[in-house]
């Protein structure tokens, strides 16, 4: 059988992937192949408690290194449980963030060693990348305004200031222009059909 293919989409926040992994499953399944839309961290019960972990306030800190083997963990328990089971069943996978959302955030965003990211990426990907990964590009402050007006309870994230999302954008922008074969950027400011549109073009060579 021919594995499905792998889609990630990233961004920062407010980038809008929820909204567009959904318009992206939705096209796929009008086409014939079957999709799952999952997210990381998280995506399986086990890995939504890390996530748990990861993503809420708590009173007890915890260090860059801590919240990037989190992530790591996540992913692995994510890689093994859902998605390789997944794609060696022929069925496509559309997940909202993976580890390059670890190299901006972890990595540009909190500090965390480049080297250290990608020796735990190889660990944990065993040989498994995305097909395609979208770039959900917007300004900082388009984002920021999105998730203020969105509500909700903050995250961790939420709560960090402009420069760290600024980081974080810059590093999104950087992995597009080392990668071009892989990744896709999408002009997120833009309305959401127009949005649609692009992203549609940046997968449609994946489909056979």
């Amino acid at each position: 059988m021919i594995r499905g293919k792998f889609i990630s989409l990233e961004g920062i926040e407010g980038a809008g992937k929820t909204t567009v992994a959904r318009a992206l499953a939705t096209w796929l399944l009008a086409k014939g192949i079957h999709v799952k839309v999952t997210r990381e961290p998280g995506g399986t019960p086990l890995a939504e408690r890390v996530r748990d972990a990861v993503l809420k306030p708590s009173e007890e800190s915890m260090s860059p290194l801590a919240e990037t083997l989190l992530m790591f963990a996540a992913r692995s328990i994510h890689l093994e449980n859902l998605i390789r089971p997944t794609l060696g069943h022929g069925n496509w996978i559309v997940c909202d963030r993976f580890t390059d959302a670890t190299r901006a955030y972890q990595g540009a965003g909190r500090g965390i060693d480049r080297e250290l990211i990608e020796h735990l990426a190889r660990e944990v990907h065993r040989g498994l990348s995305p097909d395609r990964t979208i770039v959900l590009d917007l300004p900082v402050a388009v984002g920021l305004e999105r998730v203020k007006l969105r509500g909700g309870a903050a995250d961790r994230f939420d709560e960090e200031r402009h420069y760290f999302f600024e980081k974080v954008r810059n590093a999104y922008l950087e992995i597009a222009r080392s990668e071009p074969a892989r990744v896709r950027i999408v002009n997120a400011a833009l309305d959401l059909e127009e949005v649609k549109i692009q992203l549609y073009n940046a997968v449609a060579d994946l489909i056979e």
